[in-house]
């Protein structure tokens, strides 16, 4: 008999019973009655058939893909082999202007000097010109100074633990800033000119990196970098000996075996610079 208020009882069977009491599966039992009525289970001969039939269709993909890569491979060749010809023509043509350019540069100089040589107001023209152009690198020189070389040690032992990676997936060592803060500091030892990796260094030159290389005024230069000062050889060795980029170089040198080499000598030889047309200036600071 019913109780008022009392809870209505559901009869819905415990998960917790029928845990305990049913331990086969229902599928199972399906199964086993299918079986009991006549149904025969999938043959292994209709199972191994679409097998068979996966596998082809996998094969016949692989083959399509092969059959069509030969085919382009002579486009890709042909497309690459244009490519190289172009590249090639192209530096050739900028090798050849800038062989005209330096000659014509030549010639203009020497009209230039002849012409102004002749007097005192022209000598003095020609030295403010020949100062400029030291400044704006655009000059040779030849004079003692300091060659300081760094080689990279690339893929060793050393270098195997991820760890010692200075750039994560690389394991190049000397990088555009390394390059740059052993530069500062030969102008800050008294260096008058400086070149690095046969490019000399003057206004708007850059050194800085390009994927695994490094660029220096957009040319691309490869270990040993060879590092060229020009300057007053034993106060510029003294002062670079306790220069914050020798001390990088040095501690480069310990953790990751980069060879750094720093020697003086009477005849260090430094290329002229490219000299680009400023078409905009601005004067900055008190008048």
């Amino acid at each position: 008999m019913h109780r008022a208020n009392a809870p209505t009882l559901i009869p819905v069977p415990s998960l917790l019973r029928s845990l305990l009491s049913e331990h086969l599966d229902p599928g199972y039992a399906a199964a086993a009655a299918q079986r009991s009525a006549g149904a025969q289970p999938r043959s292994r001969l209709v199972a191994a058939s679409w097998q068979v039939l996966a596998a082809l269709a996998i094969a016949t993909v692989f083959a399509f893909a092969v059959a069509q890569a030969q085919a382009t491979a002579p486009g890709v060749r042909e497309s690459q082999q244009v490519l190289s010809g172009s590249v090639r023509s192209a530096q050739e043509a900028t090798n050849s202007a800038a062989t005209r350019r330096n000659a014509l540069a030549g010639e203009l100089d020497a009209e230039r000097r002849s012409r102004l040589e002749g007097d005192e107001r022209g000598r003095q023209l020609l030295g403010s010109l020949d100062g400029a152009n030291f400044s704006a690198a655009a000059t040779a020189v030849t004079g003692p100074g300091l060659t300081v070389t760094l080689t990279d040690p690339g893929a060793s032992k050393d270098l195997s633990d991820v760890s010692k990676e200075r750039v994560e997936g690389s394991r190049q060592v000397i990088l555009d800033r390394d390059l740059q803060l052993v530069v500062n500091s030969l102008w800050a030892s008294g260096a008058e000119a400086i070149s690095v990796g046969g490019v000399r260094i003057g206004p708007n030159v850059t050194i800085r990196q390009a994927g695994g290389g490094i660029l220096v005024d957009n040319q691309p230069i490869a270990s040993p970098y060879a590092i060229l000062a020009v300057g007053p050889p034993h106060n510029m060795a003294d002062a670079f000996d306790r220069s914050p980029g020798l001390q990088r170089l040095r501690l480069l040198e310990a953790s990751y075996g980069v060879v750094v080499t720093v020697s003086a000598g009477d005849d260090v030889r430094l290329p002229a610079g490219s000299v680009r047309d400023v078409n905009f200036a601005k004067e900055i600071g008190d008048r």
